[in-house]
This record gives C-alpha cells, structure tokens and sequence, in this order.
C-alpha cells in the first residue's frame, strides 16, 4: 500500500503516473512521485514564489532566483543552499512550463512579462544538473533522480502540459467524496 504525505498526493500520483507513462512516453516511477509531490507543494500558493530576497522581496525573475543560488558571487550562504535553491528553480520552471503555460511569453524582447518557454528549460534543465551534481554524503541516493529530471525535462513539460489539459476538461477537477 503507497502512503501519501499530502491530501492530494492520492489524486495527483496516478493522474501523473498515468500522463507520463501513457501520454508522455516517460516510465520512471520515481519521476512520476517526484512530480506528484511537487504539484502537491505548488499547489499551495505561498510555495509557488517562496524565494525572498535579504529584504523579504519575492523572487520572481530567473536572474534574481540564479544569484540567490550563487555561493561565490550571489547571496547563498553555502552550497547546501546553493542545492536547496537550485532544487527550487527546476521544480519552479518546470511547473510554471507545464502548468501555468499562459505566463510564458512567446518570445519578445521585454522581460518584464516573463521567461520565454526557452528560457525555462534552459534554466530548470541546469538547475536539476546542478542538483545532481551535489552526488556525495547525504545527497547521493536523490543525485540520480535529478539527473534524469534533467535529461527528461521536456518530456516532464509535455506530461504536465497535458495534466493541465485534462483538468482543464474534468467537471469537477478533484474527487469529490460523498
């Protein structure tokens, strides 16, 4: 019997399972748990743009998340966080890629309206290599995981593009108990 560590993890790990494996071409029980815990986590909205800067400012803006990444000429205090945030931008550009698609501008020149679809994956592809690459002590079992994440990243993108879709399409988007 799986055990969920969120309400909604239930709903969210067969619909991804599912997506992924039938739809999206990617069979990687891990991933598929992964993301369904990430869902759960962004579906709470103080997560979404969780990242403050010094003066408790979100963080909305990639270059702003990437220099509170940076141990050496950005804001980490150490690699650990240097990981923690690095962690933050993949799971954060993938959801908003998959999920929140109509925020991604097409293309033009202002960056006040957001990151292109180009820019998150460039961004949340190197993000989880990073991750992956903090391979030692306590972080070595989870390092394999985010290297696939990075090699999978569109194919994540498409599943939870499609995830988007079929919501979208449901009556009632979630369970409804009697």
């Amino acid at each position: 019997m799986t055990t969920y560590t969120h309400p909604l993890e239930s709903y969210f790990y067969p619909l991804v399972q599912n997506t992924f494996e039938t739809k999206a071409g990617l069979r990687d029980s891990e991933i598929c748990s992964y993301v369904a815990r990430m869902l759960c986590e962004f579906s709470e909205p103080e997560n979404v743009f969780r990242l403050q800067d010094e003066t408790g400012r979100r963080l909305e803006d990639l270059n702003d998340m990437a220099r509170a990444a940076d141990p050496v000429g950005g804001t980490a205090a150490s690699f650990d966080e240097e990981r923690a945030v690095r962690r933050y931008m993949g799971d954060y550009t993938l959801f908003v890629a998959g999920m929140c698609y109509d925020v991604v501008r097409s293309g033009s020149n202002n960056h006040e309206d957001g990151p292109t679809l180009a820019e998150l994956i460039k961004v949340g592809r190197e993000s989880y290599f990073i991750v992956s690459q903090f391979n030692l002590f306590e972080y070595e079992r989870e390092a394999p995981l985010f290297a696939r994440l990075a090699n999978d990243f569109e194919r994540c993108i498409l599943g939870l593009a499609l995830i988007r879709e079929q919501m979208a399409n449901m009556k009632t988007p979630f369970p409804v108990e009697s």
